[in-house]
């Protein structure tokens, strides 16, 4: 893991975050890409009245000021750090920074859905993974122990998702030391037989080219995905939760439509999401 991208507002969540990526830097010997998001418009950048030139130049030294002060964290000392202030609040160029830097993790913070404006509302952290081709870690509170002993991979073990699960298993096994891949059969239209589930699994198995043993595989049944992922992972002790998603179709849509987006906003455990 060389580069690990971390978009800050100043907010404690925010501090959360670039907290738990100054762990898993010490950890892999990666460069903490910060970056900052001034909210500026157009029109504002490129006004040419010698008044708002000044405006334009305060702001941005205030905005200076403040993230130099925000990095200055104990924490982050022997850790190569790199500053970035983005002059727009446009998301997705979170990832269109962390694809052009070649970043390998995203690590934002995320208070769930919320009326105050700022970068770390539960929309907007949705809004980060559905454009990220870069694997999100969502961190939800104060990180008191940034070694995933346990992770929990929620999975339909489609043949779509073959790559993205392949790169999932890779990734967390760099974060944890044990993967534990999740089938949740539930009572609708996709409800499958013991059997039918196994064969699902062979199937996919053999066309990731893995065999049954080189993976910890679960299976469980429940009302809905995201009960039966959040019950596993508690009964479990769970450190934190994985999931692949379907992009601009929104996290509503993992697993073909039903895992909902409350996964992310009100799962206490930190949620690594990654892009089919």
């Amino acid at each position: 893991m060389k580069k690990i991208i971390v978009p800050v507002d100043f907010s404690k969540h925010s501090e959360y975050a670039l907290e738990t990526a100054a762990v898993l830097a010490k950890q892999h010997n990666s460069e903490l890409i910060v970056m900052h998001m001034l909210e500026l418009s157009e029109s504002i950048i490129t006004a040419t009245s010698s008044q708002r030139n000044e405006e334009n130049a305060f702001m941005m030294m205030v905005a200076n000021k403040k993230f130099e002060a925000f990095l200055d964290q104990p924490y982050l000392e022997a850790i190569n750090v790199t500053p970035m202030i983005k002059y727009h609040k446009v998301l997705k160029e979170v990832a269109e920074v962390a694809s052009e830097v070649r970043a390998d993790l995203i690590v934002m913070g995320s208070r769930g859905h919320s009326d105050h404006d700022g970068i770390f509302t539960g929309s907007n952290t949705e809004k980060v993974v559905r454009y990220s081709d870069t694997p999100v870690l969502v961190i939800k509170s104060k990180p008191e122990n940034v070694n995933f002993t346990n992770i929990i991979l929620a999975s339909d073990f489609s043949e779509e998702s073959v790559s993205a699960f392949k790169t999932a298993l890779e990734l967390l096994g760099e974060l944890g030391t044990n993967t534990t891949v999740l089938h949740i059969n539930t009572p609708n239209l996709d409800f499958l037989s013991t059997d039918e589930v196994d064969e699902k699994i062979s199937i996919f198995l053999e066309s990731a080219k893995l065999k049954e043993t080189d993976v910890s595989i679960a299976r469980i049944s429940d009302h809905n995905v995201e009960d039966g992922l959040l019950s596993f992972a508690k009964r479990n002790k769970a450190d934190a939760l994985a999931m692949i998603t379907h992009g601009r179709k929104g996290l509503s849509h993992f697993f073909g439509g039903s895992i909902s987006e409350d996964v992310v906003n009100h799962s206490k455990l930190p949620v690594i999401t990654f892009k089919l």
